[in-house]
């Protein structure tokens, strides 16, 4: 993924702080993306030095709202129309989840019982999202984003869950 079409699309939907867009990456693109601060900085320089952002406006402390031009937009129309994405996936959860017939059953079930946690607050987390854009007046461009990510915590529930189930019946010789 690259980081500078994140960054683009998120100044698309609305000029913000490198801050705030930080805090943007945590609460909406964390499960595909996750990039520090002293990652968007950086890269807000070189999209400001190749014309695709701009300073909006200065705040305290030396703040700065960034948003994107049109040159920008047209690099992200380009990005997204364009170019095939890379589908390769870095997965540490999936690696682990190949691996676990490695493991004795007691530590099996302790890892499975340990991703459903997980992934029961994952989906906690995605449904009370979903219930704040809902009060959000107009519609909300990242909402359908927010479904997808409750529906593939669902079904790696429910996969979870027949790992678990696996364990209780004896294997067979």
């Amino acid at each position: 993924m690259s980081l500078r079409h994140a960054v683009l699309g998120l100044l698309a939907v609305e000029p913000t702080t490198g801050y705030d867009l930080a805090q943007r990456f945590d609460g909406s693109l964390a499960n595909a993306w996750h990039a520090s601060h002293s990652q968007i900085y950086p890269e807000l320089a070189r999209l400001h030095e190749a014309g695709m952002v701009e300073v909006l406006g200065e705040g305290p402390r030396r703040s700065r709202t960034w948003g994107v031009t049109d040159s920008g937009r047209d690099e992200l129309r380009r990005w997204m129309t364009d170019t095939e994405p890379n589908r390769s996936q870095r997965s540490e959860t999936a690696v682990r989840w190949f691996l676990l017939s490695l493991l004795e059953p007691a530590d099996r079930r302790l890892v499975l019982e340990h991703e459903l946690a997980f992934g029961a607050a994952e989906i906690d987390r995605l449904g009370h999202i979903a219930d704040r854009l809902d009060t959000l007046p107009g519609t909300q461009p990242f909402r359908a984003t927010v479904d997808l990510g409750l529906r593939i915590n669902a079904v790696m529930r429910e996969w979870l869950l027949e790992q678990l189930a696996a364990l209780e019946v004896p294997e067979q010789t």
